[in-house]
């Protein structure tokens, strides 16, 4: 286990932290789960930068990091579900989505073919961390820091929110053009018999 790989697979636990204290009450919770999670979505760049620089690209570090994307933009989108921030159909699709791509990368590793994340995947998941930094940004602005400088600002939350939601319509729609675009470009390793 190397450093790179060390922190892509803190996304997992961090994602949790991060829920918890998206259902906790009290001051500066809002906070720390906003710059948790943006210390995961850096830590997603970091890693495969460190794995290039260090030469230690692996295989398991190129499955891995795309499984702790999924990991923790699910578990976060399952949260704002239950927190009626975002509606399940959207959650739904993209699930489906990372379902698919994951099933179909695991049969291309049983053929020996390791399929790592493009630019349409490395689209996707930029426009979804970024939805998801608004969404949880303006909980934190609203419970902490507008309370904070005795701002009257409930007007600008709902903006906050509604660009978050748009960002991650749009993500979700990049989910679904990118899992098209796998599954077709890789349709011979997945969909052929076995010999």
């Amino acid at each position: 286990m190397n450093l790179p790989n060390i922190i892509t697979l803190s996304r997992v636990p961090l994602m949790f932290v991060i829920v918890w204290l998206m259902y906790l009450p009290g001051p500066g919770v809002s906070s720390l789960a906003f710059w948790l999670f943006i210390i995961a979505a850096v830590g997603d760049w970091y890693d495969g930068y460190l794995a290039r620089k260090m030469k230690l690209v692996s295989t398991f570090g190129k499955l891995m990091d795309a499984l702790a994307d999924k990991v923790m933009v699910i578990g976060l989108m399952i949260a704002f579900v239950d927190f009626h921030i975002i509606p399940v159909f959207w959650v739904l699709l993209t699930m489906s989505r990372e379902f698919l791509v994951s099933g179909m990368r695991m049969v291309a590793a049983v053929k020996g073919v390791a399929v790592a994340a493009d630019r349409r995947g490395k689209t996707k998941t930029l426009t979804q961390l970024i939805a998801i930094g608004f969404l949880l940004g303006a909980p934190m602005i609203e419970r902490d820091i507008a309370p904070l400088l005795g701002l009257n600002i409930a007007d600008y939350i709902g903006y906050i929110h509604m660009i978050g939601l748009g960002l991650f319509i749009l993500g979700t729609g990049f989910a679904v053009s990118s899992g098209t675009a796998y599954i077709w470009r890789h349709r011979d390793v997945v969909f052929d018999e076995d010999e």
